[in-house]
């Protein structure tokens, strides 16, 4: 498979063959870029053989309203490693030279793609090798600016459920939709809290009565265990916040990275997707 070639099928491929396997998925957030250019590509080229399914690759940007200290302090640290929107681009160009497989998602905000030029952003995107979008602040109202060019383009557009979504606000929420539907499990920001597991079993039986998209649940994931009780009701169970603390745990006293950083991360992601991949109820997936 080429490059450019992917978009949503990959992620429907994905998600189809852990529905074969009767298993959830392990999604994967990191910032590009963070916390220096090399290491940033060692770990995303690494994610995939320690057992990520499909990978989100943030975007840095000074003003990340969504996101937890932790993803805020990545960011920063990715802007002051020179990190641009053509340069996470790039790395995406160079992840797929040896991985055609693995879905890929970029999540950030709308500014620097706006910056950038939305046009030229999709087919910049598309050419390297993204599969799909996950923008935090473009809402449903907001279509037209992102999110239909980026379908026509053959990139899925990725939408945040959350708690405080009714029953009268989630067709809208969930029209445009594809590739998968991310369900927030707690009312903040990423790492804020951790969530209630019998509610987001219930939230996510809910949102597949109005939808046959799969459901990955994020934000307050950062145990094994955690990630378990979610993928037992879920299709895929999302990391963020937790993998980029141990980055940040990982650096020295001036903020570079230790030489077993790559190593630490890699080590917890392969424990997440373990306990993830092992924890699939016994009888058919939804």
């Amino acid at each position: 498979m080429t490059a450019n070639v992917g978009g949503t099928a990959r992620i429907e491929r994905r998600f189809a063959q852990l529905a074969k396997e009767n298993r959830a998925g392990l999604v994967t957030y990191v910032m590009a870029g963070d916390p220096d250019l090399d290491t940033a590509t060692a770990i995303l080229e690494g994610l995939p053989s320690a057992g990520a399914d499909i990978i989100e690759l943030g975007i840095p940007f000074t003003d990340p309203m969504a996101d937890g200290l932790a993803i805020q302090v990545s960011g920063l640290r990715a802007l002051k490693a020179g990190v641009t929107v053509h340069r996470v681009l790039d790395a995406v160009s160079r992840f797929r030279r040896k991985d055609s497989n693995t879905p890929l998602v970029l999540m950030g905000y709308y500014n620097p793609i706006y910056a950038f030029g939305p046009s030229r952003f999709l087919e910049s995107a598309k050419e390297a090798g993204v599969d799909g979008l996950i923008i935090v602040d473009l809402p449903p109202e907001e279509d037209a600016e992102l999110c239909l060019p980026a379908l026509e383009a053959g990139l899925s557009f990725v939408r945040l459920a959350t708690p405080t979504t009714d029953d009268s606000r989630l067709p809208r929420v969930l029209h445009n939709t594809s590739g998968f539907v991310y369900y927030v499990s707690v009312t903040g920001i990423t790492g804020a809290a951790i969530p209630d597991l019998s509610l987001v079993t219930s939230a996510v039986e809910r949102l597949k009565r109005h939808t046959s998209l799969p459901v990955a649940v994020g934000f307050g994931i950062k145990t094994p265990e955690q990630a378990a009780a979610i993928a037992r009701g879920a299709d895929g169970a999302v990391v963020g916040s937790a993998l980029v603390t141990t980055i940040s745990e990982n650096l020295d006293a001036d903020g570079r990275a230790g030489n077993g950083l790559v190593d630490a991360l890699l080590t917890r992601v392969q424990d997440l997707a373990d306990s993830v991949h092992h924890a699939r109820k016994a009888g058919p997936t939804s």
